[in-house]
């Protein structure tokens, strides 16, 4: 089952993001209107796919941008050692210590 999965990111990730959005309306729609069928579960499916791909590249620019940032900041010394860089790593370790409350996000169509 795993390898199905694996399969079927590496699809996902080949398709052209905007050519999926083309395509979120229409399953939106589907969606919205709830009916007991294959159709409408295949188009939740579709809906999130096209869901999933959009959010991965979010993720994959901010974290890009991130560590851009990062290298930026990055100074190493003469021996090597990036004090600086340390001390961003621990501080974003103690901070990831914090509890964090979950969101409940409404589904809204893409506007």
């Amino acid at each position: 089952m795993e390898q199905l999965l694996l399969k079927l990111a590496r699809q996902l990730d080949s398709l052209d993001e905007a050519s999926l959005d083309s395509l979120w309306e229409k399953y939106a729609q589907i969606v919205n209107n709830f009916e007991p069928t294959t159709r409408w579960e295949e188009a939740v499916l579709v809906l999130s796919f096209i869901q999933a791909k959009s959010w991965k590249n979010q993720l994959f620019n901010t974290q890009w941008a991130m560590r851009s940032k990062l290298s930026a900041l990055i100074d190493i010394d003469e021996t090597g050692t990036n004090l600086e860089f340390e001390g961003m790593v621990k501080e974003l370790k103690r901070k990831d210590k914090t509890p964090k409350k979950a969101t409940v996000l409404q589904f809204d169509p893409k506007a």
